[in-house]
């Protein structure tokens, strides 16, 4: 690709850099170039239309509920202009044609407004770098970044830099690379070995078995739903297959998913059009799937120039459909002068046409495939490391949910945060258990785990809270940290103490807390204050009683645990429902937060609602927004008129439920979905209501008197028929009966029970 004669302009240079030591490559090339030879790249940002709306309403002083209103009806679609919402959005039209003249105004001012330079920024990745100073070359301009520092930016952006004579590299800051170099530092603190990421073998076994299984939640550019099913059906085996499959796995390509694994697996004929394109399409079963593959068969086909097969790769790579029917001219005529017949020729061209706009760059996908194999090679290594630097790099509580629950899959511990133990990130313990960080909870600072750490480190673990407070530095573990730290529970392991206790207070009002930072201050000072003889007084300062009432409860426990560390760590309140869940329910919540592909779609959804909010909208109708929660994020849901009216009295915070309902056009804005409840119950009366039936699977060798007797004991007289199927793994026979007389009820006894037993399978209706 870069390495030909005709090749007329300089090549995209695109590097990955660990995210947290871009900023230290930016200034090494500065130092070593010179810094005016060295600039970031300005970025225009336009008008969008919510944002023309908001800015004209400001200043036209519409008031802000209302501006706030009319934004909320546009869609963001920088290609849908706001002129053609108001045709087809009938809230919007209404809005415009009889609202007040002060809203027309603004939806008037907002059409000219639309697109538009509102400001600039610096490209996230973009670096320029000359032979001389810039200034010699383009406009240059001083900005301040994020941090307070003082840049050098172009006053070009980056499509003009090329037809300057600059050369415009991408400076790229990767996480995932961060992630690696902190599991790396994780296994050798834990473990003392030294991991050399740059030479593992790639024909590791234990790695593509984990890609085999779809196990690659947290593996760059394997973790999605789509990408796991495919990665069970490709198996894949080699480091090729990983390479084929980041590039496949795109709009487009997509399709020919299925044919390269039906063809990997001998279940399809490997067929090439023509004899002279095996060498090329070889290694990916005859499918085009690399942009350099598309480059090689121009030239070996059509007798294009190196220049020539680049060109023809530019318009793929950056979807220039419109000047295919050039190339398409040249590449006829060139297949025909090699004698390759009419019908093979347009075949060709036409597959290209339907596949290969989509072919993806081999080299880059080469780069992905070789950072998914290292992160994957961690996870099947050195699994616990793996996910706690996972864990020190997710930047939502969602994905600190979704990661959390993929560790307790795969067997791992997740404790919660021990001033005994904790660091100011997640780290992994001696017994191989991710212990969660001191500077994950809201209120406490860095400074303050700081001090925790280096006191715990020079003197041991505290033995108790009033050793706590005796040791540790008071003036940089305050009272609001000491309260985030009781209620995320990071006292729990000293003993004589429960949570609620800290904060119960005396008759003057004060709290166990101040009271332990008065005794902790008094005794720091005293110990300040030994005398020339070695006098002390600290036997006389007597420490805190602390205030026997009662505990919280388990639910108040959680929500001010959730409250400081944004999730529910200890235990969950939907654990007793854990299995309704998994049964029942079609989706997960997080898997809704987009919409787009589900119209129409009937779904069941189920978890706690944490918020509501109702009101009266400018119609004087009555509506709701609750928020719902489960084990994998949370889902904001609406309700207007009749559907508020009808399921208002199950929207009380902390319920319990199940929603069944479909995926439907937005009434006011039919190019959204939304979700239209249809029926809602408790989550405690939705087995009974939902589950007709299970049937329990269970090995032979593991029924005697003491299963069957727990068994007994956890059934509770219930409405839902019974059923077992019981093999014989030895003679590999089974036999299925079912109970007439008997009906049981699903509890999180029962369920707990056969959940201790891995060959015990559990099936309904």
């Amino acid at each position: 690709r870069f390495l030909n004669p005709d090749r007329i302009s300089m090549p995209d240079i695109d590097i990955d850099f660990d995210n947290e030591g871009r900023d230290r490559v930016i200034e090494y090339v500065s130092d070593k170039y010179g810094r005016n030879r060295v600039a970031q790249i300005v970025t225009f940002n336009s008008m969008g239309a919510k944002m023309a709306i908001r800015d004209v309403a400001r200043v036209l002083g519409l008031p802000l509920p209302e501006a706030d209103r009319l934004a909320k009806m546009v869609v963001s679609d920088n290609n849908y202009k706001l002129k053609k919402q108001i045709e087809e959005i009938p809230e919007l039209a209404e809005a415009y044609q009889s609202g007040s003249p002060l809203v027309k105004q603004t939806i008037d001012y907002a059409i000219q407004l639309e697109g538009s330079i509102r400001n600039t920024g610096v490209h996230a990745c973009g670096i320029i770098i000359g032979r001389d100073d810039l200034i010699n070359y383009i406009p240059m301009a001083i900005v301040r970044d994020e941090k307070g520092k003082d840049i050098l930016v172009t006053q070009y952006e980056g499509i003009w830099m090329e037809k300057a004579g600059l050369l415009k590299m991408d400076f790229l800051g990767l996480k995932n690379i961060s992630i690696i170099r902190n599991a790396i530092e994780l296994i050798r603190q834990t473990r003392n070995e030294v991991v050399d990421i740059k030479n593992i073998p790639l024909d590791d076994e234990k790695t593509y078995q984990l890609f085999s299984r779809g196990d690659t939640l947290g593996i760059f550019q394997f973790e999605s739903d789509g990408m796991r099913k495919y990665l069970r059906e490709l198996k894949p085996n080699c480091f090729n297959d990983l390479i084929a499959m980041n590039a496949l796995f795109r709009p487009g390509p997509m399709q020919y998913i299925p044919q390269y694994c039906a063809r990997k697996h001998g279940r399809e004929a490997v067929h090439y059009d023509l004899p002279q394109m095996e060498k090329i399409l070889q290694e990916t079963y005859g499918i085009t799937v690399y942009q350099e593959q598309v480059m090689l068969l121009a030239r070996e086909l059509a007798g294009f120039t190196p220049g020539e097969s680049d060109h023809l790769r530019k318009i793929i790579g950056k979807k220039k459909p419109e000047e295919l029917p050039a190339v398409k001219t040249k590449f006829v005529e060139g297949c025909r002068k090699n004698g390759i017949p009419e019908d093979k020729i347009q075949k060709i061209w036409s597959d290209w046409e339907n596949f290969a706009l989509y072919a993806f760059n081999k080299s880059h996908s080469t780069c992905y495939a070789l950072l998914a194999y290292q992160t994957a090679y961690l996870k099947a290594h050195y699994p616990a490391e793996y996910m706690a630097a996972l864990l020190n790099y997710s930047d939502s509580i969602d994905d600190i949910t979704k990661y959390m629950n993929e560790a307790r899959r795969m067997g791992i511990e997740v404790f919660g945060p021990d001033v005994n133990e904790s660091s100011y990130r997640f780290t992994v313990n001696n017994k191989g258990c991710i212990r969660f960080g001191l500077g994950a909870i809201k209120g406490v600072g860095e400074q303050a785990v700081r001090c925790i750490e280096e006191e715990r480190s020079k003197n041991g673990p505290f033995k108790d809270i009033f050793d706590f407070v005796e040791r540790v530095n008071l003036s940089a573990v305050n009272k609001k940290n000491m309260e985030a730290l009781a209620m995320a529970g990071a006292f729990d392991s000293l003993p004589g103490i429960k949570r609620s206790q800290y904060f119960s207070a005396d008759d003057k009002g004060m709290t166990f807390i101040e009271h332990l930072l008065r005794y902790g201050n008094k005794v720091q000072s005293e110990k300040g204050n030994v005398t020339l003889f070695g006098e002390s007084h600290l036997a006389m300062i007597n420490k805190p009683v602390a205030p026997d009432n009662g505990e919280w409860s388990k639910m108040e426990e959680l929500t001010r645990e959730k409250e400081v560390i944004g999730i529910y760590l200890s235990a969950h309140p939907l654990d007793e429902y854990r299995f309704e869940l998994q049964s029942l329910c079609t989706h997960r919540l997080t898997a809704l937060s987009d919409l787009s592909g589900l119209r129409n779609c009937e779904i069941v959804i189920g978890g706690m609602i944490t918020q509501v909010k109702g009101g009266m909208t400018k119609n004087n109708h009555p509506f709701g927004t609750f928020v719902l929660e489960d084990f994998s994020g949370q889902l904001k849901i609406s309700l207007f008129g009749k559907d508020y009216i009808a399921f208002r009295n199950y929207l009380i915070p902390n319920n319990c439920i199940l929603i069944k309902g479909k995926v439907v056009p937005r009434i006011y804005n039919p190019l959204e979905n939304e979700i239209k409840i249809n029926e809602i119950l408790m989550l405690n009366e939705a087995s009974e209501k939902m589950i007709k039936s299970i049937s329990i699977k269970i090995p032979l060798q593991i029924i005697d008197e003491s299963f069957i007797g727990t068994f007994l004991s956890c059934a509770d007289k219930g409405s839902i028929a019974l059923g077992f199927s019981i093999y014989d793994e030895v003679e590999n026979v089974s036999v299925k009966m079912f109970s007439r007389s008997q009906r049981v009820k699903i509890t999180p006894a029962l369920i707990d029970f056969l959940r201790k037993y891995e060959d015990v399978e559990l099936k309904i209706n």
